[in-house]
């Protein structure tokens, strides 16, 4: 890892005053890099740029605003699917509005992620995550593109992913393979799974799904240290959720 202000501060000061300046120029480059932060020349240029460095927390919305814009126009599914994901992680009104600009962020694409990602890279199941919401955003719109699948493969190189494996995940999300929840025999089966009966109201009904959305999205799961065969399971459930949510909204009639 490259800490900028370390080695300018190296460098300058052996140029004054040989090593004993060369150690004193570190030494002061270093307390500016743990002050400000760098970790990369990217994150010096974004401070001299004026622009604020990524929190981890708006990572993610950033990724996912550069793959909603990739292909020239953002829809109302990629949309919804941010605002997904936001209520999944349950964050807070403060992290939402943070969320909400880095997703406008990402969609003017002019982040250098490589250096954000490649320091996620060491923590294997969120980098899977990051990857499972980004597949979620591209097939918002039904479809996956050329500029949106070289984009995952650039990023999943970055977080230590081969292609393959990067690709592998993406037919867990493709609409075509998605279970779907027969309405002619499955409704009560879809009232159970999500803990509400009949006489529930759309509001409880909308609750009851996102609490246990939340309870099992696999990005949640996959932060709490979860093996990758349980971060399986929690997208299985997820889908069921989600199917089961759609059948009853229907047959209901709400949005």
């Amino acid at each position: 890892m490259l800490w900028p202000g370390t080695l300018i501060g190296a460098g300058a000061g052996f140029a004054i005053a040989s090593i004993p300046g060369a150690m004193l120029g570190a030494l002061l480059g270093q307390a500016l890099d743990r002050r400000l932060h760098l970790q990369s020349w990217g994150h010096l240029r974004e401070k001299l740029g004026g622009r604020p460095m990524l929190r981890n927390d708006e990572l993610l919305f950033v990724l996912l605003g550069r793959l909603a814009k990739s292909d020239g126009r953002v829809t109302d599914g990629h949309i919804q699917q941010a605002r997904n994901e936001m209520r999944a992680l349950e964050m807070s009104e403060p992290a939402t509005r943070r969320a909400i600009a880095a997703f406008n962020r990402g969609k003017s694409g002019s982040d250098n992620l490589r250096g954000y990602l490649r320091r996620l890279s060491v923590q294997p199941h969120a980098s899977e995550g990051v990857l499972r919401a980004c597949w979620r955003m591209v097939w918002a719109d039904g479809r996956a593109g050329v500029s949106e699948r070289e984009l995952l493969a650039q990023w999943g190189k970055w977080l230590g992913w081969t292609t393959h494996q990067v690709q592998a995940l993406a037919s867990d999300y493709e609409p075509g393979k998605r279970p779907i929840v027969s309405a002619a025999v499955s409704y009560q089966e879809a009232m159970r799974l999500l803990g509400v009966s009949t006489s529930s109201e759309p509001a409880q009904i909308k609750r009851a799904y996102r609490r246990l959305l939340s309870r099992h999205h696999p990005d949640k799961i996959a932060g709490t240290g979860a093996t990758p065969a349980q971060v399986r399971e929690a997208t299985e459930k997820t889908r069921e959720l989600h199917s089961a949510y759609t059948l009853i909204r229907e047959r209901r009639d709400f949005r």
